[in-house]
C-alpha cells in the first residue's frame, strides 16, 4: 500500500514539473535568446519587433495612420518599409497616400523653403533643413553666430547654453579640418550640427545632454573663450574664428567627435529625423553608437523601429537578472522533471522486484506444501 502511494506521488511530481516546464519554456527561450543577442542591436531589435508585432498585429497600420495625420511622411514611409521587410500587408490605398505624402514633402518648393529655414535659423528637422544648417556651419556662419550669441550671454552673466557654445566651438575647429581634408570630415561636421540642433529644439535626451555638456566644457578654455567673444562680431568672422580656435582644446575633443561621427552615420542611413529620434532617446554616446549599427543594417526602417521599441531597440528593456531568472526557473523545472522521472522509475522497479520476489516465495511455499502432503 505504501509503495503504491509513493508511485502515485512520483507520477504527480512528473506531471507537475512537466506542466511547469511547458509554461516556463517559451519565456525562458525568448529570455535566453535576448541575453545572447543583447550586444547586437540588429538582432535585438529584430526579436523585440517580432514580439511587438505578435502581441499587436495592427501596430504598423496604426502608426502609419498616425504619421500621416501628423504630416510626418518620412515616418509613414519608414513604417511601410518595415511592413515590407516583415511581410506585413499594407492596404494599397494607404500605400498610395504614403507615396503621395513623400512626393509632396520632397517637392522642389518645400525643399528650398526648408533649406533656407535651416541656413538662416540653424534649426533642422529633415534633410533639406539640415543641408541648410550644415551649409551655414561649413561656411562658419552658423557656428560663429552661435558662439557670439551664447558667448555674449556668458560674458554678461546671463543664462548661456554652454552645451551649444561648446559644440559650436568644436564645430569651428572641425570645419577647418573639413576644408583641409577636402570634405573628408563632412559626416562629423553634419553630426555636430545635428547634436547642436537637437539641443536647440529640446530633442536631446537628458542623459546625453548631461554627458555632452560635461564633454563640451572640457574642450573649451572658458576664460580664454570669454575674452575671445567679448569683442567678437559676426561682421569680423576671421578675427572671431582665430580667437575661438585659440580657446579650443583639441586633445580633449575625441569623445565629442566620435559622438558626431556616429550621429552622422545614423543620419546617412536613416535620415535626419531618424538621427534626431535617436538623439532624443539616447542616454549616452554608447546608445548612439548602437543606433549607428542598427541604422547601417535597417536603413529607412530605423525610425519605425525606434518609434515602436524606443530605447529597447538599442539595449535590453528588461533587466538581465529578470531574463536570467526565467532561464533558471525553466532549468529548475527541467531538473524537477528529470528527478521525478528517476524517482518514478526507481519506485516502479522496486515495486516490480518486490512483486517478483513475492511470487517466487509463493511458488516455493506451494512446492513445500505439496511435498509435505505427498509424504
Amino acid at each position: 500500500m505504501k509503495s503504491g502511494w509513493q508511485i502515485g506521488l512520483a507520477f504527480v511530481g512528473v506531471a507537475v514539473s512537466a506542466a511547469a516546464f511547458a509554461v516556463l519554456w517559451p519565456h525562458a527561450r525568448d529570455a535566453g535568446t535576448l541575453l545572447l543577442v543583447q550586444d547586437d542591436p540588429v538582432a535585438l531589435s529584430d526579436m523585440q519587433m517580432k514580439s511587438a508585432l505578435r502581441n499587436d498585429p495592427s501596430t504598423i497600420s496604426q502608426n502609419v495612420d498616425a504619421a500621416l495625420s501628423s504630416n510626418d511622411a518620412d515616418l509613414a514611409k519608414s513604417f511601410t518599409d518595415l511592413a515590407a521587410d516583415k511581410y506585413v500587408p499594407v492596404e494599397p490605398d494607404v500605400a498610395a497616400k504614403v507615396d503621395a505624402a513623400v512626393a509632396e514633402e520632397n517637392s522642389t518648393s518645400n525643399t528650398a523653403r526648408r533649406f533656407a529655414k535651416g541656413l538662416i535659423t540653424g534649426e533642422a528637422d529633415d534633410v533639406a533643413s539640415l543641408s541648410g544648417t550644415v551649409a551655414g556651419d561649413l561656411f562658419v556662419f552658423g557656428d560663429v553666430r552661435d558662439v557670439i550669441r551664447e558667448g555674449k550671454r556668458l560674458v554678461m552673466g546671463e543664462d548661456a547654453d554652454r552645451l551649444v557654445l561648446g559644440l559650436a566651438t568644436v564645430g569651428i575647429a572641425v570645419t577647418a579640418a573639413t576644408y583641409v581634408s577636402v570634405g573628408g570630415a563632412v559626416p562629423v561636421r553634419a553630426g555636430l550640427t545635428m547634436v547642436k540642433d537637437a539641443r536647440k529644439v529640446g530633442r536631446l535626451g537628458a542623459g546625453l545632454t548631461e554627458w555632452a555638456g560635461s564633454s563640451a566644457r572640457g574642450v573649451v578654455d572658458a576664460p580664454m573663450l570669454q575674452k575671445a567673444v567679448a569683442d567678437a562680431s559676426i561682421a569680423r568672422p576671421g578675427q572671431t574664428i582665430s580667437a575661438v580656435k585659440a580657446a579650443f582644446k583639441a586633445e580633449k575633443a575625441g569623445a565629442l567627435v566620435r559622438l558626431a561621427k556616429d550621429t552622422g552615420r545614423v543620419a546617412e542611413k536613416a535620415g535626419t529625423k531618424g538621427a534626431l529620434d535617436v538623439l532624443r532617446i539616447a542616454d549616452g554616446p554608447a546608445d548612439v553608437a548602437r543606433a549607428a549599427r542598427l541604422a547601417e543594417s535597417k536603413g529607412s526602417q530605423t525610425r519605425a523601429i525606434i518609434k515602436v521599441l524606443g530605447r529597447g531597440a538599442l539595449l535590453l528593456a528588461a533587466g538581465a537578472f529578470n531574463l536570467a531568472w526565467w532561464v533558471f526557473a525553466a532549468c529548475l523545472a527541467m531538473l524537477g522533471f528529470l528527478a521525478s522521472i528517476k524517482a518514478t522509475t526507481e519506485r516502479l522497479t522496486y515495486s516490480y522486484l518486490q512483486r517478483k520476489k513475492l511470487k517466487r516465495a509463493r511458488r516455493e511455499l506451494a512446492v513445500l506444501q505439496n511435498s509435505a502432503l505427498a509424504a
